[in-house]
């Protein structure tokens, strides 16, 4: 029985959509200028790691605008060689940036962050229900 042609694209489609959904689910895929995060639910709260490595936190903006958590980070280097000649200058600017989507609502109030040896924490406290039950009535 001879394949489709269709069939052929397809199995490349399948494959090539596998190979995405393991890079992602691995951390593998990288845009460049993007931030490496990790997200943890800890049930009463979102923790949000970053690498910001040569960061200091003036160089930072965090916002959270519509249950998405924005990090932006600009570095300018305006150190110069004064005894030579740079053959290679790559770490003169430096600028990052991550969006994040969150499940769940999170209490903006009590969000914190912290920054120490380049690492970046944020803290989401989750939106607590109400502990008290509500009768529904049923017209």
């Amino acid at each position: 029985m001879r394949r489709s042609p269709f069939d052929e694209i397809e199995e490349m489609l399948d494959r090539v959509s596998r190979q995405v959904e393991e890079g992602m689910a691995g951390g593998g895929l990288q845009v460049p200028g993007s931030v490496p995060v990790d997200v943890v639910d800890t049930g009463a709260e979102y923790v949000v790691t970053a690498d910001l490595p040569g960061y200091e936190t003036d160089d930072i903006d965090l916002t959270l605008s519509e249950g998405t958590l924005r990090l932006e980070a600009n570095r300018e280097d305006e150190t110069t060689v004064t005894d030579g000649e740079y053959l290679r200058r790559e770490r003169n600017r430096k600028a990052a940036n991550r969006r994040i989507r969150l499940p769940d609502p999170v209490e903006e109030d009590e969000v914190s962050a912290g920054y120490e040896d380049g690492v970046l924490t944020v803290r989401l406290p989750k939106v607590r229900g109400s502990d008290e039950s509500k009768q529904i009535d049923i017209e």
